[in-house]
């Protein structure tokens, strides 16, 4: 239940962090819901973040949801804000979704 919920946790951390490239975006009312949004996302990722160090190490939990976050928030970039697709950046998230599968499995949890 842990891994579902830090994973839960890394996705709302891609939420927060494309809320704030929403509110850069925008002004008035509409940035103020953007960062809105920002406030309920960061709270939820770190509501879970800390329910899953709970049985995880929090050095795997920590690196697991900043990698999440990290390459969630790449991809959107790419396909929501059309962010350059470039080699060395899809061979980098690779390397980081290798790394990141790997420390689940090397988990003692």
């Amino acid at each position: 239940m842990s891994w579902i919920l830090l994973i839960l946790g890394g996705l709302f951390e891609v939420g927060f962090a494309s809320c704030l490239g929403k509110a850069k975006e925008t002004s008035g009312a509409a940035s103020t819901y953007w960062m809105l949004g920002f406030l309920v996302c960061l709270t939820i990722s770190m509501v879970l973040l800390y329910k899953a160090t709970q049985e995880l190490p929090i050095g795997t939990a920590y690196a697991v949801w900043t990698g999440i976050g990290a390459v969630g928030t790449v991809l959107v970039g790419i396909f929501i804000f059309k962010e350059p697709a470039t080699f060395w950046r899809i061979f980098f998230l690779s390397t980081l979704i290798a790394s990141i599968v790997g420390l689940k499995f090397v988990s003692s949890h």
